[in-house]
């Protein structure tokens, strides 16, 4: 391990494919190579165990969280390795009728830190034709989660949260140095909002971002955009991955926080404030404002 003031961080990028054992083979590679060049921290990408679009195949191959063999392998890899392997989410059995995309921090003991579950879903119908249902097959989460690393607070995020910048304050304001945001990004919305939603991300909450990503064409014809990335709390990209299945690596210092934090102090600015006709605007945006 590092010492206690640096740490060396790394994002497995994945192709995940249909079913869950190759893609685990995959990542186990992948993870092993990143403890091997110094990593102690290593995160994969968001649905890590397998994608599938076609309800009836992912709903015949789910697992709940105290079966689910994918989980099993990786807390016994980090107790192994002796390291953090955050498993960016695994598709999971929620219920009869819906799943769930939990994110799971694994410590080097191999016992779970802490889970999440996606918040927001990826209800989308994208100008070139692709549609996307998320919440027709995965239960939402309802909880921000945050975590303690030897280094620091993490706050833990997946895929389409970015777009929602609330959460990552919260998680700013709850003290977190460190923000993940494992992801499957399609190549479409990446080339166009990926680099830019993390940056600002990194800059509006002073926080390091960790971002896993898949990346490429996948058996189920779904193409996703990789370009994993490491950002500092001042917006640079310390490490960026390509298109193709593989790890990025870069030294983090916490004391950057800090660093950043006085320079721009806008998380002690923020002021509390209403809205003149709260009323106003389409009904899905009134819980959000805290009316009725």
């Amino acid at each position: 391990m590092s010492d206690n003031r640096t740490f060396t961080a790394a994002m497995v990028q994945m192709r995940t494919g249909l079913m869950p054992e190759p893609s685990l083979a995959q990542a186990t590679r992948l993870i092993r190579q990143a403890a091997a060049n110094g990593a102690d921290y290593v995160q994969t990408p968001e649905v890590s165990n397998m994608m599938q679009l076609n309800r009836k195949a992912l709903f015949e191959h789910l697992q709940s969280q105290d079966d689910d063999s994918s989980l099993r392998a990786y807390r016994a890899l980090a107790a192994e390795l002796k390291i953090h392997i955050h498993v960016g989410s695994l598709a999971l059995r929620f219920s009869d009728e819906k799943a769930v995309n939990r994110s799971f921090l694994i410590g080097p003991e191999g016992n779970v830190l802490a889970s999440y579950d996606k918040i927001h879903m990826f209800d989308i119908e994208l100008p070139d034709g692709e549609s996307y249902r998320e919440s027709a097959n995965y239960q939402p989460g309802e909880t921000a989660v945050i975590s303690d690393l030897p280094w620091g607070r993490v706050g833990l995020t997946i895929c389409y949260d970015v777009r929602f910048p609330a959460l990552y304050r919260a998680l700013a304001e709850s003290g977190a140095y460190f923000i993940t945001v494992p992801s499957a990004f399609t190549r479409k919305t990446g080339e166009a909002h990926w680099h830019v939603l993390l940056r600002a991300r990194a800059i509006e909450t002073g926080c390091f971002i960790f971002a896993a990503a898949q990346a490429g064409l996948h058996e189920n014809k779904r193409e996703t955009y990789g370009h994993s990335l490491i950002i500092d709390p001042w917006g640079e990209i310390l490490a960026e991955g390509d298109v193709e299945p593989g790890i990025i690596m870069a030294k983090i210092d916490p004391a950057k926080v800090e660093t950043a934090r006085r320079a721009i102090p806008s998380l002690q600015h923020g002021r509390r404030f209403g809205v003149a006709d709260p009323k106003a605007g389409p009904d899905h945006l009134h819980l959000v404002r805290g009316s009725a």
